[in-house]
């Protein structure tokens, strides 16, 4: 079953769009909006629970700038 999660990126200073770009061709990543707060980017996600953790390991902190994350999984969608 398909949820949702919110991704919260912290980037290394200058490199906030460059990391957004690559966020924004990442298959799951539908939504990636660059914000002002203790995180630079706010990433959402729609997979299956098990592919969201795949996607942050094999994907997102792959990313060249992202030094860390933190994910809040959405249980709007959930029974």
């Amino acid at each position: 079953m398909a949820t949702t999660a919110y991704i919260m990126i912290e980037t290394n200073i200058g490199m906030v769009k460059d990391v957004a770009n690559s966020l924004r061709v990442v298959p799951g990543v539908s939504e990636v909006d660059v914000v002002i707060g203790p995180y630079d980017i706010i990433a959402k996600v729609t997979a299956d629970m098990n592919s969201v953790s795949e996607l942050l390991a094999d994907e997102i902190h792959k990313i060249n700038g992202v030094t860390r994350t933190f994910t809040c999984m959405s249980l709007n969608n959930r029974d």
